[in-house]
């Protein structure tokens, strides 16, 4: 690839994710219309773990060290991993121990989908919010953007890492079941069910115990609503929950930002495809300066060994003119020694 070709398409990509309109992540979502979701209510919730044992069983995830009978964990906070996709929390408070059941909130407009450029995460019309592995590029940009810190990342798997978080069990739900921790739950601190149906039971709740309620239902317009309810006796702080979050959906506050998503997108190819170019031509090159290097070196040496050979053979015609000087020469003094001798002889056969 010519580095003109590879400037052009580079320019062609840019313009094309600058273009308004290429950026969907302002658009106001007021939510799927009948979207299910779950209410929990932490004033009924006894801590029993239950639903993390059953989100286990449903989900197929590694059995735990510790047994789901043994409370002790309770003692350390814990988070969901790529090995729990819900946690119980127990709190301290004036009431007495508190608990709270902690996954992914499934936000109607989801903070993770909005950072996620290859689309791997998408919010369905049940409520819940699923991820494609086969999409996924490992990024993880879903884990900053989440203002609940849920995404947890297979950092062990070496070959084929995922993204892992609660997916409302949809495919259960597909099948028309429940979700697995609220059909565990033995104390009813769960319940599935439309969205806006459950707004209403949990303000009847309120209403009808107003000393037992917080006069407030976390999930409802937080972060711009989330499919995964809550009702609390104390203060949302006081059982490990963020009250500074606002009401704007990720999308909305991070519309700016987002923005250059798709350009990144759009140039991920491009670049990639440079890349390779770049790297094949510069193989292609290697391999024909290597070859024209073997080629000189080969020329040379054969000039070398032809010189070589002809100065090898010019002094062994010096050296054999010179043996065959010294032949000559010693012949000639063979020769002449004989007669000398039978001269001598003569002459005493005389006397």
């Amino acid at each position: 690839m010519l580095r003109r070709t590879f400037l052009g398409m580079l320019g062609t990509a840019c313009v094309g994710a600058s273009i308004p309109g290429v950026a969907s992540a302002s658009k106001e979502f007021t939510g799927h219309p009948g979207s299910n979701g779950v209410l929990f209510d932490a004033t009924r919730c006894i801590g029993c773990r239950k639903c993390e044992e059953a989100c286990n069983k449903v989900n197929d995830l590694p059995v735990p060290d510790k047994k789901y009978d043994d409370l002790t964990v309770l003692d350390t906070k814990r988070r969901t991993d790529a090995k729990t996709l819900t946690v119980v929390n127990k709190y301290k408070a004036d009431k007495g121990p508190l608990f709270r059941k902690s996954q992914c909130n499934h936000c109607l407009e989801p903070a993770c989908a909005s950072a996620c450029f290859v689309k791997a995460f998408k919010k369905l019309p049940n409520g819940a919010v699923v991820y494609d592995e086969s999409v996924c590029v490992g990024c993880r940009y879903c884990m900053v953007a989440c203002p609940f810190s849920i995404p947890a990342y297979e950092y062990d798997e070496p070959l084929t890492p995922r993204v892992m978080k609660c997916t409302m069990c949809a495919p259960r739900l597909a099948e028309g079941k429940l979700p697995g921790c609220v059909e565990s739950c033995p104390k009813e601190a769960l319940v599935y069910g439309e969205r806006d149906e459950l707004i209403k039971i949990a303000r009847k709740r309120i209403e009808r115990n107003p000393d037992r309620y917080v006069d407030h239902l976390y999930g409802e317009k937080e972060m711009g609503g989330t499919s995964w309810l809550y009702l609390s006796g104390v203060p949302f702080t006081e059982i490990g929950m963020r009250e500074d979050l606002g009401t704007k959906s990720a999308p909305e506050l991070t519309a700016g930002a987002l923005a250059s998503v798709p350009m990144v997108a759009g140039l991920w190819p491009v670049l990639l495809g440079g890349i390779y170019a770049i790297s094949k031509r510069k193989d292609k090159v290697a391999n024909e300066e290597k070859k024209e290097a073997v080629a000189n070196a080969i020329a040379k040496a054969s000039e070398q060994a032809e010189k070589t050979l002809s100065e090898a053979l010019s002094k062994a015609d010096v050296a054999n003119k010179r043996q065959i000087e010294v032949e000559v020469k010693k012949a000639v003094e063979d020769a002449l020694t004989p007669k000398e001798e039978e001269s001598d002889e003569n002459s005493e056969g005389e006397s």
